[in-house]
C-alpha cells in the first residue's frame, strides 16, 4: 500500500472512531489497540511499529507537534471560538488528564465549523518555540460538523507564573489513577484562554497513535499561567506525556498577522 492510500485509510478509521464521541485522548484507536507509552519500549520511536494502524506515526510527512519558530506572518482570520459552560467531568485515561467537552460549543477555522469534543493536557508542552518547551500545554479537540472534515485543535501554552483558578478547578478533582471525577458546578472552557488570540497555524496530525494527518492546528502565541505547585501536581501524575517535535517536511507554518 502506498503512503497516500495508507494515510487516507488511517484518517478514515480515525474519523469513524471519533463518531463514538471522542471519548478519550488515546482515542480514535480501537479498544484492542496495542499499549503505547511516552518512554522506553512502546515509546514514540516505536509507535509506528506497534500496529499497522499506527503506521503514520513513522511514515507520515505531516506529523505533530512541531517547533513554532520562523513562522511566516499571514493575514489569516483568528479562529472564532463560541464555547459555553459544560458539566465538569475529568478523567485520567492513563495518558493524560482529559475534560469532556461535548455540548460545549464550536470553533470556526478558515470557514469550517468544528464542535468541541474534549480537552486535555501535556507536560511538558508538545509544541516548542525556538526549541524551548513550555511547562504545560492544553489541547482543545474539535470534530468537524461536516462529515469527513477532520479535526481542529486549539493549543494553549501554559507557563509558570500566577496560580490559575480555572485550572485549579480541574486539577483539584483530577484522579491520581485511571478513573473519572465530576463536579456539580459547570465549567467554562473560555476561562483557559489568553487575552490575545493570535495563533500559529499549520496542518498536522494527532500527537498520539494513530497519528492521523487530519488536524488543522492553531496554537495560541500568548501563554496562560499556572503556579509552580499546579504544574508540579500534574507532573507528579505525568512526568512526561509529550511527543517529541516532528519535522515540518516543507509544510507552511504561519503566524496570524495582527
Amino acid at each position: 500500500m502506498d503512503r497516500r492510500s495508507f494515510l487516507l485509510r488511517a484518517g478514515a478509521a480515525c474519523l469513524c472512531g471519533a463518531c463514538g464521541g471522542l471519548a478519550s485522548h488515546s482515542a480514535f484507536a480501537s479498544e484492542a489497540a496495542p499499549h503505547w507509552t511516552y518512554e522506553g519500549h512502546g515509546g514514540p520511536a516505536d509507535w509506528g511499529r506497534l500496529s499497522p494502524e499506527y503506521g503514520a506515526c513513522s511514515i507520515g510527512k505531516g506529523q505533530s507537534p512541531v517547533d513554532l519558530s520562523h513562522a511566516v506572518a499571514e493575514a489569516l482570520p483568528h479562529p472564532q471560538v463560541t464555547w459555553k459552560p459544560v458539566p465538569l467531568k475529568v478523567s485520567n485515561n492513563g495518558h493524560t488528564i482529559e475534560v469532556a467537552g461535548a455540548g460545549g460549543g464550536t470553533i470556526q477555522v478558515d470557514g469550517a465549523v468544528y464542535s468541541l469534543a474534549q480537552f486535555h493536557f501535556h507536560h511538558l508542552s508538545e509544541h516548542t518555540i525556538e526549541g524551548k518547551p513550555f511547562d504545560l500545554e492544553c489541547h482543545f479537540v474539535h470534530q468537524a460538523v461536516e462529515p469527513g472534515g477532520g479535526l481542529a485543535v486549539l493549543g494553549v501554552l501554559i507557563a509558570a507564573g500566577d496560580a490559575n483558578p480555572a485550572l485549579e478547578r480541574i486539577f483539584a478533582i483530577m484522579p491520581s489513577g485511571v478513573g473519572e471525577a465530576t463536579s456539580n458546578e459547570p465549567f467554562d472552557p473560555t476561562a483557559l484562554l489568553p487575552r490575545e488570540f493570535a495563533a500559529f497555524r499549520y496542518s498536522g496530525s494527532l500527537t498520539t497513535p494513530p497519528c492521523s494527518e487530519i488536524v488543522q492546528w492553531a496554537v495560541l502565541k500568548q501563554p496562560i499561567s499556572a503556579s509552580a505547585e499546579q504544574i508540579a501536581r500534574f507532573a507528579a501524575l505525568f512526568p512526561n506525556n509529550a511527543r517529541p517535535v516532528q519535522p515540518l517536511n516543507g509544510r507552511k507554518l504561519f503566524i496570524e498577522a495582527t
